[in-house]
């Protein structure tokens, strides 16, 4: 259902504000550069520090600007499952496409809690779910049995994996025979679980080379690995470059670089340094992006 090159939208800000025209710019920047979806409100879309008006504006401002030229999944987790539940909501009713779901976390709920959580929230929406599992970030990890078992009792069409590895989804791929599908959740592992059988990356690396990305995602997906290698390797380096700093810093710096959008995130997170964005710099002046 969700598949190809999907950008991990970043929230531009202006004086501390959402930039409502930046960031209708930037969807029609990716629709323009053959990018096959948008997930707003995500971890790269500094969703931890949106309030929860911010957070509804900018999923409505995503699908109004979409209007329909590409799929929206629209970030709505939470550890709370009330809240979860209510964005999720929101989302349906303002006419996003899906919901990107992460796993409850800091509060770190066994496989029951798990399950229990999203087959609430599934109860209160007919959208797709896309099920989001990123231990690293959560704390805990969406057991491929636990998703097994979602898929039977909801609309759970897909999982994120960001796991670093490509065990988690040959395992959930083996046991839903393919009913469940898999999006990488990490650039950098995406030709590996391609391989597997994954339909495609949500990506924080689509933000500033979105065309070049859009193609490796179809070459790879047709089986034309010698081209679809051939652009990863070219994109390796900026793939790296966006895990110098913690996300979204490194993606929101070099489209500050580019022009694309102010660089700086929402406090707690700050700029980098003036040494990684001279390292950052130099990435996307030997990519082309910037002179």
């Amino acid at each position: 259902m969700f598949k190809g090159s999907i950008a991990a939208l970043i929230t531009p800000f202006n004086g501390g504000k959402i930039d409502e025209k930046k960031l209708r710019q930037l969807i029609d920047w990716h629709v323009k550069h053959g990018t096959n979806g948008v997930v707003p409100t995500g971890t790269t879309g500094e969703s931890p520090t949106l309030t929860h008006e911010e957070h509804m504006r900018v999923v409505e401002i995503t699908v109004e600007q979409a209007a329909g030229r590409i799929p929206v999944i629209a970030g709505a987790g939470s550890n709370c499952t009330r809240e979860a539940a209510q964005l999720t909501k929101h989302a349906a009713e303002v006419g996003a496409d899906g919901a990107l779901l992460i796993a409850p976390y800091y509060n770190k709920p066994g496989q029951r809690g798990i399950f229990a959580h999203f087959a609430e929230i599934s109860k209160k929406v007919d959208i797709p779910i896309v099920l989001y599992n990123h231990a690293g970030r959560t704390g805990v990890t969406i057991e491929p049995e636990t998703v097994v078992a979602l898929a039977k009792v909801g609309n759970f069409v897909a999982v994120k994996d960001a796991s670093g590895g490509i065990n988690y989804t040959a395992e959930v791929l083996q046991r839903t025979s393919g009913a469940v599908s898999i999006l990488s959740g990490n650039d950098t592992w995406t030709p590996a679980l391609m391989a597997l059988g994954a339909v495609g990356c949500i990506s924080v690396v689509a933000n500033i080379a979105s065309k070049k990305h859009a193609q490796m995602i179809s070459f790879l997906a047709s089986g034309d690995l010698k081209k679809g290698i051939k652009l990863y390797y070219e994109l390796l380096p900026l793939m790296k470059a966006m895990d110098m700093d913690t996300n979204p810093i490194p993606v929101k710096e070099a489209m500050g670089m580019m022009g694309m959008a102010d660089p700086a995130p929402r406090l707690p997170l700050v700029r980098m340094d003036a040494k990684k964005r001279a390292e950052l710099r130099a990435v996307l002046k030997t990519s082309g992006l910037v002179k």
